[in-house]
């Protein structure tokens, strides 16, 4: 279990190893439910993808030809490890 101090401000700061633990990178979101009896749980906020970015990764993969589901999982794949690293 980790103890944390609150500042003057209401302000928190998390030991990098609870951020780790939560899989929270630098420049991630943390989502805070607030539960009955004063409790509370905490998460990592996991972004939601939509159909349209979806189809929008995959535009420009297939050149007007169909793509196998190999390739779609491919280009999946690729846009996930370029949204870790914060590229584009």
């Amino acid at each position: 279990m980790a103890t944390l101090t609150v500042t003057a401000k209401g302000q928190v700061t998390f030991r990098k190893e609870v951020l780790k633990h939560l899989g929270i990178q630098p420049g991630g979101k943390v989502r805070l439910d607030l539960l009955p009896n004063g409790r509370a749980e905490l998460k990592a906020e996991r972004p939601q993808g939509s159909f349209r970015e979806l189809h929008g990764l995959l535009r420009h993969k297939g050149n007007g030809k169909r793509l196998s589901i190999d390739e779609i999982n491919e280009a999946i794949t690729e846009a996930g490890a370029a949204a870790g690293t914060g590229r584009q």
